[in-house]
Order: structure tokens, then sequence, then C-alpha cells
């Protein structure tokens, strides 16, 4: 028969066991703004490159990577949706009818979600420094209108990896809305 003190070892080694799985499905999850985002398998969590940054991810192929980077500026931070949307889009060298401007809005459980998808020359940089064109890159963008106020999610990255991250872009952020 086992002893009372060896049930309690067993129990407090399960309890540790089951822990340390939820604490490893926990790191997946990540909260901007009161919403709460589970990252995308294959995606990497990474440090946030700045203290601008609320949340950022990576998706690689092969040696190539796109950047995930999620921003919040509190209730009424970095202006409307449309401002938003014409700072992404401009941040392409070419015009912006040469870079197959995609921008639908809809519902998702109440929030307004906007997504915004864009190719071509990238002009990769700091907001005001130098910038280095990034030829063949996309950008995927959302722009959630959340309760605590707007969440912008910015994915720029090579148009191939991009155009392969789009589902799981779009299933991210709206099982956060579930």
């Amino acid at each position: 028969m086992f002893k009372s003190h060896t049930i309690v070892r067993c129990l407090a080694i399960a309890a540790v066991a089951c822990a340390t799985n939820l604490s490893t499905v926990a790191a997946e999850d990540f909260a901007v703004a009161g919403v709460t985002f589970t990252k995308p398998e294959k995606w990497k969590k990474v440090r946030p490159a700045s203290s601008m940054r609320a949340a950022q991810l990576e998706v690689h192929e092969g040696s190539a990577k796109a950047n995930v980077v999620f921003f919040y500026f509190g209730p009424g931070g970095a202006g409307g949706v449309n401002a938003n949307v014409d700072r992404w889009l401009k941040q392409f060298q070419e015009p912006k009818e040469k870079i197959n401007p995609k921008v639908e809005t809809k519902q998702i459980n109440k929030t307004k979600v906007t997504f915004v998808e864009a190719e071509g020359t990238f002009m990769d940089g700091p907001p005001f420094g130098a910038k280095t064109p990034m030829p063949g890159y996309g950008l995927l963008g959302v722009i959630v209108e959340g309760p605590q106020g707007m969440i912008f999610i910015k994915a720029t990255g090579p148009k191939k990896i991009l155009a392969n991250a789009d589902r799981d872009a779009r299933k991210m952020v709206e099982d956060a809305l579930k």
C-alpha cells in the first residue's frame, strides 16, 4: 500500500507537470489592449524590437522571414483607420495604383476589423530614419477596433511568405474576437 506522503508526492509531481504544460500553452497567447491572441503554430514569438511595439512575431520560410508587429497607442491614438491605411500604403516606393491595394472591412463578433494588403517595393526602416528598398515585398495589415482602442497589426516581408501567412493571420484575429 502507498503511504500518504507517497501519494502527496505523486500529486505534487503531477501538478508541476500540468503547470508546466499550461505555461507552455499560455506562452503561445499574448494580450494587446484587452484582446488575447494565440500565435499561429508555425510563427515565432520574438522580443519586440522597440518599446512602441506591444508584441512581435516572425514568419519563416527557409532563410526568408516576415515580421508581424502589434501596435497599441491607447484610445484614440495614432489616428483613424483611413489615415493608417494611407500611411501603410505610402510605405511602398510605387504609387498606390501599382501596389495592388486591397482593403476589406468586416464585423467579427461586433468588432470592426479592417484588412489591408499590398505588394511592391517596401521602404523598410524607422519612421523618421533612412529607408531601404525591399523589392518583392508585401504588406498584410489588420486594424482591430477593440474595446480599449485600435490595435494595429502590420506584417511585412517577402510577398510569398505573406501570401502563405494570410489565412493564419485572419484566423488568429477571428479566434481572438470570438
